[in-house]
């Protein structure tokens, strides 16, 4: 009997574009409310602390790449380039000027926009697998920018300690504390792309990703959505970037590679094109599985693998089912995590009846 339309009536346009139309639909977001902010951070130790943290950093690059390939189908292979222009301009200003957080975060994000806006300039000649390697050549011409240039990198190891992120006077340096702050920026970045999506900009991202010559004769400005495409995407990448920076304490290019960038594309590609809800399972599936097979070899591996070699063959089963499972999803369920979620809520929408 779960999300039941049946019984709910709306009268005016305000209840027609809530964001969560129906009632079991807000208490479920309340529920997820209080658990996340209320039960989660006290009963859970920092290790399962630690491994929201990076769930959680992973769901807000993951909503901006999403946006731009899901949503509006450019293809990117540099999304970690974006991260690390974010991860460096936070550095920077927090150490060179002192700035908090509050600045330094969406600074990071706009200055990671400016860079992403010229990287897709090529999307308004070119499309599809040129675009790709549009993008790729910017994952390697910002690194090596990064790498050959002092004054942003640091130094020879391209590496910038960062304070931990201050709020009045109060330090954030813990798991429970950076917690707090990385779930409040993942609210704000659900909500955004929720309501981005929803739209008029998120209808003309779509309509492009559809049919673009179509969507061009209909009066959309294809080359001004695909600009604002790829700022909006780079803004996210950036924000994720910094919180990187501030969770581990350091910005370092080694962080934001290209294996990094096709990890973000698996994500969203396992998670489901096209869905803000996708982009976090997706995020969540891939942070947890090299936990995962770590905790599985450890346990049942000893007994096949000598223990000198346990961590390399641990590290190349994480490869494997990772190649695997994007192939098995791209055959089995295209449409990602997101659909195997929309098929069991559709499932209760309608039981006990069969349709």
């Amino acid at each position: 009997m779960l999300h039941r339309e049946s019984g709910y009536y709306k009268t005016t346009y305000a209840a027609d574009m809530e964001l969560f139309p129906l009632p079991n639909a807000k208490i479920a977001i309340t529920v997820f409310i209080l658990l996340f902010f209320g039960l989660f951070p006290l009963i859970m130790s920092d290790y399962y602390l630690s491994i929201i943290n990076l769930c959680a950093i992973a769901s807000v690059g993951a909503l901006g790449l999403n946006i731009l390939v899901g949503y509006t189908g450019q293809i990117s292979v540099g999304h970690a380039a974006f991260m690390s222009v974010g991860a460096y301009t936070a550095a920077n200003l927090a150490t060179k000027l002192d700035l908090p957080f509050w600045i330094t975060l969406p600074a990071g994000g706009f200055m990671a926009m400016f860079v992403g806006i010229l990287v897709g300039l090529p999307s308004l000649r070119v499309k599809g697998l040129y675009l790709a390697i549009a993008t790729l050549a910017a994952q390697f011409i910002i690194e090596w920018i990064i790498n050959h240039t002092p004054a942003i990198s640091g130094g020879v190891q391209a590496s910038i300690a960062v304070p931990r992120p201050n709020l009045f006077g109060w330090e954030m340096d813990t798991q429970r504390e950076m917690y707090f702050f990385l779930m409040v920026v993942l609210a704000l970045a659900v909500v955004g792309a929720l309501n981005l999506v929803r739209s008029r900009i998120g209808r003309a991202f779509i309509a492009i990703r559809d049919q673009e010559i179509a969507a061009e004769i209909i009066g959309i400005n294809v080359y001004r959505y695909k600009l604002l495409a790829f700022g909006i995407s780079s803004f996210y990448a950036g924000v994720a970037g910094v919180m990187y920076t501030y969770y581990l304490g350091i910005a370092n290019y080694e962080m934001f590679t290209l294996p990094i960038s096709i990890d973000y594309l698996a994500m969203i590609i396992i998670g489901g094109l096209g869905s803000v809800l996708g982009s976090i399972f997706g995020a969540i599936f891939i942070t947890l599985l090299p936990v995962a097979v770590r905790i599985f070899m450890e346990v049942v591996g000893v007994y096949f693998v000598d223990g000198v070699y346990l961590a390399q063959v641990i590290a190349q089963m994480r490869l494997i089912l990772f190649g695997g499972l994007i192939i098995v999803f791209l055959v089995v369920e295209p449409e990602g995590l997101s659909k195997l979620w929309l098929n069991i809520r559709n499932y209760f929408r309608v039981w006990p009846f069969s349709h």
